[in-house]
This record gives structure tokens, sequence and C-alpha cells, in this order.
């Protein structure tokens, strides 16, 4: 705990030797760790391999404090640098990189976050409507709560949240407006889905909160570029691997890799290509979970789902 008597910034990495092995045979250099956060797989990694160096962007200013605090001993092995991911291009012209060895996305909220009542992201924890991943940003979660069109309401909860009961919640939440706590939005949210549909699926303003949070910080909007952005900039034989936590999120990541494994190539498979797609990656492996023994002890890790790429070299580079 902190002074203050909030929680410090630790980030328990989900799928850490996962990750360590996505990267384990990646050439030297850097690898981008896209969403820093608390600087754990960032800790990892560098602790891996002494020929790598590591470029973490978040757009948290509490998380680039405390991954600097924990990266300090790698000296100028880790650098920071603060942004949306989506502009990681400029966090690699800022420290005059040109290629990347890795990229890492560890997509969701971290678990500080979650814990520090102030911010808002807590269905569990009374705090402000806030949600904001970039505490300068001007839009907020009250401005979602209590200023969206019912319908835009139950589209953002449906569409962000896979929640079934969206036009019932979105309706309750505007005839209960205004609304000026996390545990109150909370409350309305639970009252608003049947008694039955509670008991199970976990905390029943879960999927609600996940979808403001996701509508807040534009977290699927930004997603895809920084997809692109990230299987680009790697070198030959650079490794991209992303952990999603979402439907929504997952869909993007597969899209965006299918995307560079065929080149968007639309020709009929059992016809040679005529199109003149470029396939630029190669899936390492198919989608996998955390373990069961990793669940156990950190329940962030049961929706994790990790998918890894490879840059293909010049020779292996298929038109």
């Amino acid at each position: 705990m902190t002074a203050s008597g909030q929680p410090q910034f630790e980030h328990a990495p989900v799928m850490r030797d996962e990750i360590i092995e996505a990267f384990r045979d990646v050439p030297a250099g850097v690898v981008l760790d896209a969403t820093l956060g608390g600087g754990g797989h960032a800790e990892a990694i560098l602790e891996s391999r002494g020929d790598l160096r590591l470029l973490g962007v978040d757009r948290d200013p509490m998380a680039l404090d405390a991954a600097a605090a924990r990266l300090h001993r790698f000296g100028d092995r880790a650098m920071t640098h603060r942004c949306r991911f989506d502009a990681l291009d400029e966090a690699m012209e800022a420290h005059r990189l040109d290629e990347l060895s890795g990229a890492l996305f560890d997509l969701g909220v971290s678990s500080p976050q979650l814990d520090r009542a102030d911010r808002g992201f807590s269905y569990r924890h009374e705090g402000p409507l806030d949600m904001r991943m970039d505490t300068d940003a001007p839009w907020s979660a009250d401005d979602v709560v209590n200023g969206y069109a019912e319908d835009d309401l139950a589209r953002v909860i449906r569409q962000y949240g896979d929640e079934r009961f969206a036009k019932r919640i979105a309706g309750a939440i505007v005839a209960a407006r205004p609304i000026e706590t996390t545990t109150r939005l909370a409350e309305v949210v639970t009252a608003a889905i049947p008694a039955a549909a509670r008991r199970t699926g976990g905390h029943p303003a879960k999927r609600t909160f996940q979808a403001i949070r996701i509508e807040v910080n534009g977290e699927l909007d930004a997603l895809p570029e920084a997809i692109d952005k990230a299987i680009d900039a790697l070198a030959p034989g650079g490794r991209l691997a992303v952990l999603a936590y979402h439907s929504g999120e997952d869909r993007i990541v597969k899209d965006r890799i299918r995307y560079a494994q065929t080149g968007g190539c639309e020709c009929p498979p059992e016809l040679p290509c005529v199109c003149g797609a470029v396939q630029t990656v190669r899936i390492v492996r198919a989608p996998k979970r955390a373990s069961a023994a990793e669940q156990a002890v950190n329940p962030r890790a049961s929706s994790a789902r990790l998918r890894v790429a490879e840059k293909l070299t010049a020779g292996e580079v298929r038109r």
C-alpha cells in the first residue's frame, strides 16, 4: 500500500512464461511493450535475455511512473514513452528506432487500475464515474452513463460487453439518472438483470463496466491500426504476441494477423494468387489459454487468449 492508503501499481503478468517463450528466439534488438502497465511483462522479457532492450508505452502516467521504477535496474535497456498504443510509430521515432524484434500487447485493464477506487473502474469500490486510462483525457464514464441516449448506451453495452440484457440495463440507467458513483451504477445494473441470470457468470455489472470502459478509452477503435503498425515495424524473424480478454478484442487481433498472413488475398484457395497479395507473417501457434494452475491463482488470466505471429524473412515472403 502507498502512504495514501491506495494500492501500489504492481502488475502480476498474465501468461508470463508463455510470453517469455514467444520472444525466446527473436533477433537481438528492441521489444515493444505496447501496454506497459506496471511493467511485469517488460521485466520478465528483460530478465530472460540480456541482448534485448525494451520500449514500453502507456497512456496512464501512474503506470509509467511505476514501471520506470520497476525497470530502473536495467538502465538504458528500458525506455518508456507516454502515448496510446496506436501511436507506437511516434514512440519509435522519439527513441530513434527503425524496427522491432518483438511487440507485445496485453489488452484490457490492469489490476491496480481496478483496485484504486478513485480511478472509477471498479464495480466493487465506490468512486467517481471516471474509467479514463489517460487521466488527462476530457471524456469519462460520466459522459457515457449520464449523457448517452438510451439506444446508444444499449449498443455500447451489447457490443463491448456481450451483454444480452443490454436494452434493459440501458433503460434502467437512463431512468436512474443522474448516477454519480460506481457503486450506484453497479446497483442499477444488477437490479436490471433477472434474478436467475445474476447467479452465474460473476458480478452482474462486470460486462457493463467493461463495455463503458472500452467506450471511454476508444480501445477497440485504436487496436486495428496499432496491430498493423506493430507488424509493419517488426524485423524479419520478429514476433507479435497479443493477450486479449474480450471477444471483440480477439476478433480484431485475429483479423489483422490473418490479413498479414494472407496479404489480403481474395483469390479462390484452389487457384494460384493473381491479385498481388504479399504474405508478411506466419502464425506461430494456435490461440492459447492460461493453464488451470495460473487461472486458479490469477482470476484475470481465466479469459486471456494468446496469439503469436512471426514476421517472415525476405526469402520466406510469399506473393
